[in-house]
């Protein structure tokens, strides 16, 4: 991808999102991706080719370093035992749940590994434009808060997950389940330590330098350190990055200056944000026709269909099943999150990641996956305006 291909792109992301604060429902990476689709077949864009290193070295640290940073910390104490459980728990359940489903329906001869495997894949939500849309339209803030929560968590930990199951399928082993859990819980807190603990020395050597551009300069080598860190170590980089981004937010509140620290903070990725979401929409569209198989769009409406089913089924069953959240969380409440579960970013990256490494195997797999996630963002971004605000008229 060239520099001319990157200027067009961040001038296209610039047009659309002038346009989307000029109105209260517009669901931009929809509109990006269709673009993206659109573009593809154009000669000038359909050489460009996105890979997983790309995603996950460019793109991930700094997306999911700016969402941590920007989520409120008083919302994530407020349903850190929500965000918990639907990140871990809920995750597990519903890639089983999920890949069970695909397998007895029996699409295109999927083995059960393979079906998990799209489970996983298409577990992780991309709460993009959805969260402000969330705390426009819902009388609630604390769905948008557990959307956001749930999918800043569930990022790394659905890495964790893929990549356990993606080695299995590719190497034909036996799935251990203990051997899994573990790799799992490991992986995980290994990536949320290293975040921790580098997100607490940055923080620190912010009172060492006064010059806000420097201090801006500190949280990109966060953002990037920490995930590279990790995954050198062998542990969860996209967690690191995560966690690394709630630490400094939080000790940054502990500060008499906040809103001084925050002020170039703030100014510098707010820009970076969306630069890098247009990119990647964009491209996501652009790359989608390489992947599409159009004679199995059946079976990718039927997995798009099911992977709904089983995200309110899972939400409903944790949210209903304790008391506290059972009166927190109304139907309509889960419905809604339900909805907002839009997959994104991370599924095209995990899908990426298999097709550098299944050498044809997985083509199937690749073009149901992908349609699927085209579907979600089609289907689900522009319906999240008008059923938040039925769900919110009929809670009054």
């Amino acid at each position: 991808m060239g520099y001319t291909h990157v200027f067009i792109l961040l001038l296209i992301g610039y047009v659309v999102f002038t346009i989307d604060k000029k109105q209260k429902n517009f669901p931009v990476p929809m509109v990006l991706l269709l673009i993206g689709i659109g573009l593809s077949f154009t000669p000038f864009f359909a050489d460009i080719e996105i890979t997983k290193d790309m995603i996950f070295d460019v793109f991930l640290p700094a997306l999911l370093f700016v969402s941590a940073y920007q989520f409120k910390i008083n919302g994530l104490k407020k349903n850190m035992g929500v965000i918990s459980v639907l990140s871990t728990l809920g995750l597990i359940l519903t890639v089983f749940i999920l890949g069970a489903s695909v397998y007895f329906v029996g699409i295109v001869s999927l083995s059960f590994m393979g079906a998990l495997l799209i489970a996983a894949i298409l577990t992780p939500t991309d709460p993009v434009s959805v969260v402000s849309i969330l705390k426009k339209s819902s009388n609630s803030p604390k769905i948008a808060e557990v959307v956001e929560g749930e999918s800043m968590v569930n990022d790394g930990t659905s890495v964790v997950l893929f990549t356990v199951i993606s080695h299995l399928y590719l190497s034909n082993e036996e799935l251990k389940l203990v051997s899994a859990l573990w790799s799992f819980v490991s992986v995980s807190f290994g990536g949320l330590l290293i975040g921790i603990v580098f997100g607490w020395l940055v923080s620190r050597i912010y009172h060492f330098t006064h010059h806000r551009q420097y201090q801006v300069m500190l949280s990109i080598v966060l953002a990037y350190g920490s995930f590279y860190l990790a995954e050198h170590l062998g542990v969860s980089g996209v967690l690191a990055s995560v966690s690394s981004g709630i630490m400094l937010s939080w000790k940054l509140q502990t500060t008499d200056n906040e809103k001084d620290y925050r002020s170039y903070l703030d100014a510098f990725w707010e820009v970076i944000e969306p630069s890098i979401l247009s990119i990647l929409f964009l491209l996501i569209g652009i790359e989608f026709m390489k992947h599409i198989d159009f004679q199995n769009i059946g079976f990718t409406f039927i997995i798009f269909g099911l992977s709904l089913i089983v995200r309110f089924v899972v939400l409903a069953g944790i949210l209903k099943l304790f008391k506290k959240w059972r009166k927190e969380f109304l139907w309509d409440d889960i419905s809604l999150i339900t909805w907002s579960g839009i997959k994104g970013t991370m599924s095209v990256a995990l899908l990426l990641g298999l097709a550098s490494e299944s050498t044809g195997q997985a083509d199937a797999i690749l073009s149901l996956t992908y349609g699927a996630i085209v579907l979600s963002l089609i289907i689900q971004s522009p319906l999240v305006y008008p059923l938040s605000r039925m769900f919110s008229k009929h809670s009054r």
